[in-house]
């Protein structure tokens, strides 16, 4: 019988088996980059579809076109002004553009029967809120906590100390003035919903306005209980002013619900959304560990800063 192992022989075996293994190698390779392409592509095929969804949810929290109160504002801003709680002067150094001096009409005029708030003014909005929910006479600070427990200090927080636009310091408007007459019934109303709400910049509910944006809330709670409103109008106008001012935690809030709770926005329980649970500073905390960043957010947290 012919030897098959011989020495030609074994040199081809050789040959053929590192072809073999050759070849193996090179289609694994491409079979690798091929995986790695296609895990890329999903990559960034993922990273596009989240940018929509932001867009898409930015778009639902806070719409370009803004969120309209209808509100009997009448004189509310001249008495503002003449109880010293804006200052007009200013006021009108402070907003310069065309669209503020447009806005400065709420505080020298008497027709205005409706407040929008959209992004391009909600800086406006949060200071002249602010101004009116620490200067108006309101059971919420006169009888709450910081009226009470902190009558003797109340100028230390940042709502009434941090208030520079006023004729006066903050501690002395400090519900100094009846500009928005209210009813026994209606006071409570207003105290029983600002329990209720809270902001992500801190941990206490509008009930205890210690920042400018509770305090803010608390004057547009006081205006709509005086209008007639109802406890659930409140809440949905009060998680509006709140998404404007805190864009970046409510779009986190909206993800979260769609994505947890498979609860679109628009049909969120606004008092729910307000609730310690998702708007308190903590709360919005624990929610962010649990969805992590959404690609295509910007990064930066809840300020009190005006």
């Amino acid at each position: 019988m012919r030897n098959f192992f011989s020495a030609k022989n074994m040199v081809m075996l050789v040959w053929i088996g590192a072809a073999f293994a050759v070849g193996y190698i090179v289609n694994y390779y491409n079979l690798f980059n091929i995986n790695e392409r296609i895990g890329l592509e999903k990559e960034v095929l993922s990273s596009a579809n989240s940018q929509t969804t932001v867009n898409d949810l930015m778009a639902l929290v806070a719409p370009h076109e803004g969120y309209t109160v209808k509100i009997s504002w009448g004189d509310t801003g001249k008495e503002l002004v003449s109880a010293g709680g804006i200052d007009l002067q200013k006021y009108t150094q402070n907003y310069t553009s065309e669209k503020d001096k447009q806005l400065l009409a709420y505080l020298t005029e008497s027709n205005m029967d409706t407040i929008t708030i959209n992004r391009e003014n909600a800086y406006f909005w949060v200071n002249t809120l602010w101004a009116l929910g620490l200067t108006d006479q309101s059971n919420v600070l006169t009888d709450g906590v910081m009226g009470t427990e902190y009558k003797n200090d109340v100028g230390g927080f940042a709502s009434t100390g941090g208030w520079t636009l006023g004729v006066k310091p903050g501690k002395d408007l400090f519900a100094s003035s009846e500009i928005i007459p209210l009813t026994s019934e209606q006071e409570e109303q207003v105290m029983r919903v600002a329990e209720n709400v809270y902001r992500p910049c801190c941990g206490n509910s509008v009930a205890f306005p210690d920042c400018n944006h509770g305090m803010a809330i608390l004057g547009l709670l006081s205006l709509m209980a005086r209008d007639g409103y109802s406890d659930e109008e409140m809440y949905e106008a009060a998680l509006a002013f709140n998404s404007y001012w805190f864009t970046s935690t409510y779009v986190d809030l909206a993800y979260y619900f769609q994505t947890k709770e498979n609860t679109s926005w628009g049909k969120v329980d606004p008092k729910r959304a307000l609730s310690a649970d998702f708007s308190s500073a903590m709360g919005y905390q624990k929610i962010k560990q649990q969805i992590g960043t959404i690609p295509g957010t910007q990064t930066g947290g809840a300020s009190c800063g005006a």
